[in-house]
């Protein structure tokens, strides 16, 4: 803080950190229902590897809060989405459904080259825009109100289509790490316009995730653990901290199973992913057992 102080004057006039949050403030912020963190368990990509998560986190003990669908709404049949509604509701979870495979719906298949994979899975052009609407109606009809968004235009025509009545004014819109955010500014933009919680980048810092929560009420989405194709790093032990700076927080866990991101998940897959999920509790127990999760229900 003894250098660049007007950058960091004009900052605070904005209420946003003058910087990186190093000293790890205690967040006092928290869910609706008191809890400091929750559990989300992403890349279950259809309802047999669901079914097989929700007996192996219920033969456990264990408590999860959300379920995400990564691969996208468009690769689930009706009757899939339904079923997977299905035991969302009897589980009393969340499920997230992913807006997509955009790469898959017109040209711009240069997402999948090394320079196209720096723009993360943002749309090119209106009628991008269009299709990633009729999903959500579609998903919305089905009685899914929870969706991962990877596009910050879209995230904004959402917000307004919420606003307008045109979909439920509870539905949820998840913005996903592909989007690439990591500093309380692009945080704030992110809720000014509808984001319900946000997902930061993988490999962000303790100091950096305390200085996001400052500008933000929303929840954050951090990863315990990443598949191979995004470093393959594994946090556990950060966990802890990560509830203590970050509150309210989910924890998404058990991605390190997968070989990629949005990997076809087997019911073998998914059980795995359930330990893995016993293994962050294991240290929230160990090293912060008075951080208080969100009961089980809560959405």
């Amino acid at each position: 803080m003894l250098f660049m102080k007007k950058s960091r004057a004009f900052l605070k006039t904005l209420n946003l950190p003058e910087g990186d949050a190093y000293n790890l403030p205690d967040s006092a912020k928290r869910f609706n229902d008191g809890g400091q963190y929750r559990f989300e368990v992403p890349g279950i990509q259809g309802p047999s590897a669901m079914k097989a998560l929700l007996a192996e986190i219920n033969r456990l003990g264990l408590i999860i809060h959300r379920v995400t669908q990564t691969k996208g709404i468009m690769s689930l049949s009706d009757a899939e989405i339904k079923e997977m509604i299905g035991q969302a509701n009897d589980q009393k979870v969340e499920l997230v459904l992913a807006i997509g495979p955009r790469a898959t719906n017109d040209t711009s298949a240069s997402v999948n080259t090394p320079e196209g994979q720096r723009m993360g899975y943002r749309l090119r052009g209106q009628e991008q825009i269009v299709r990633a609407m009729e999903e959500v109606y579609r998903a919305v009809d089905l009685g899914c109100t929870s969706f991962l968004v990877y596009d910050e235009g879209s995230l904004w025509v959402f917000n307004e289509m919420r606003k307008a009545g045109e979909i439920p004014s509870h539905c949820h819109f998840k913005v996903s790490a592909h989007t690439g955010h990591g500093n309380p500014c692009s945080a704030k933009l992110l809720e000014s316009i509808g984001a319900s919680s946000i997902n930061p980048v993988r490999d962000i810092q303790l100091q950096m995730l305390a200085s996001m929560r400052q500008a933000i009420d929303v929840p954050l989405d951090v990863h315990t653990e990443n598949p191979a194709s995004t470093g393959g790093f594994i946090r556990h032990y950060e966990v802890p901290e990560m509830i203590r700076v970050a509150s309210p927080i989910y924890l998404k866990t058990g991605g390190s199973v997968a070989k990629t991101h949005s990997w076809d998940t087997s019911d073998a897959d998914a059980r795995q992913r359930a330990k893995q999920v016993s293994l962050v509790k294991r240290m929230i127990d160990a090293y912060y057992p008075e951080a208080t999760g969100s009961p089980n229900g809560s959405i």
